[in-house]
């Protein structure tokens, strides 16, 4: 039997509906900043262990939870467990990031691509999901995620990190036919990996386009905006006998907002260098809107911190349709109490904004 959902803020919020305060989840809020994740790590021996430990990556999704009245909780993994599955090996190296082992280099590596099997090559991720889903005995809604075809193809063809996309954009101008067949296989890939997550228990699904912001709008449209719309329409909208909503997020996509809730997506996620009040006014009543805290001012002493948050939230206004968070990641230096100061603002701030809200 499915547990009842005590704080369903955040799906309501997603759904532009009626709630008693402004849900607040933050990208990486299991991360380097907290010293009992730290701990979990070394424990865990490398950080593909955690990921590939249903009972570690478990404990680290609740740990931000046990700290701070968070109003959901983001599934411990990476998004790039989907092109590992696909046979590119992948590790990480301490300061260095990312690597895969075999990238693709040629036609042959792209059309030797297969789609994963969520539940065979990726089990260890779906196990999470359900440990997870049992442990949080309905506080809190689990958000699964996966990265977004473009993004995971950037890594790919890349082999890791890059500062300057030579091979992956060389591919689009020169290839484009290639990089379609490569992003036609990737999003088969994700739109499996997204619907086993929700089997397995996730509640609301989010996709990172960490790198759409590099493209022009010609190619952001091509190569990322079409994927995305594609994963959007073939992902379960309903589980649970309640919706499952669904966010994008494109850092740096601040120009193609309409584009985005054209997709069908149920929320956008902008970084801080998007106006909150500019993007409501631009989407109107299409689309729930998440963010948008520029992870820096968590440098800031807590006053300062909870200012931020005021100008924020008055930005977006009255009424339903916004969930805050960060306009990225959090960094790994921040003390863990400027996150108690932002997640309290947020829920205290709030609250006059919603009269008549649900909790």
């Amino acid at each position: 039997m499915t547990p009842t959902l005590h704080n369903d803020r955040l799906l309501r919020a997603l759904l532009r509906q009626p709630v008693d305060v402004t849900p607040v989840w933050l990208m990486r809020q299991a991360g380097r900043y907290l010293p009992e994740y730290r701990a979990t790590r070394a424990r865990a021996g490398s950080f593909m262990t955690l990921c590939q430990t249903p009972e570690l990556a478990c404990e680290v999704t609740l740990q931000p939870l046990a700290r701070f009245p968070l109003d959901a909780a983001i599934l411990f993994s990476d998004i790039l467990t989907v092109p590992d599955a696909m046979g590119l090996g992948l590790s990480f190296s301490e300061g260095e990031g990312p690597q895969f082992a075999r990238p693709l280099r040629s036609a042959s590596d792209i059309d030797r691509l297969g789609v994963p099997d969520p539940e065979v090559e990726l089990r260890y991720v779906m196990d999470a999901v359900r440990l997870i889903r049992r442990e949080l005995a309905g506080q809190v809604p689990l958000i699964g995620f996966a990265g977004s075809p473009w993004t995971l193809a950037t890594y790919m063809v890349e082999g890791g990190s890059s500062k300057d996309y030579a091979r992956i954009k060389a591919l689009s101008y020169d290839q484009p036919e290639r990089l379609h067949r490569l992003l036609t296989v990737t999003t088969e890939a994700v739109t499996a990996y997204l619907n086993a997550q929700v089997a397995a228990g996730a509640q609301a699904l989010m996709v990172f386009d960490t790198w759409g912001g590099i493209l022009t709008p010609r190619a952001y449209r091509a190569f990322s905006l079409t994927y995305m719309a594609r994963i959007v329409a073939e992902l379960p909208r309903a589980a649970e006998g309640r919706p499952v909503p669904v966010i994008l997020f494109t850092k740096g996509g601040g120009a193609w907002l309409e584009d985005l809730a054209a997709t069908g997506c149920d929320a956008i996620g902008i970084d801080w260098t998007v106006d909150l009040g500019a993007a409501r006014r631009q989407v109107g009543a299409r689309v729930a809107l998440q963010g948008n805290l520029d992870p820096t001012a968590l440098y800031a002493t807590a006053p300062v911190i909870r200012q931020q948050v005021a100008q924020l939230l008055d930005d977006f206004g009255p009424g339903p349709g916004h969930v805050f968070n960060l306009g990225h990641g959090i960094q790994p230096g921040i003390d863990p109490d400027r996150v108690r100061a932002l997640v309290e603002a947020v829920h205290d701030l709030s609250a006059p904004l919603h009269t008549g809200g649900r909790a």
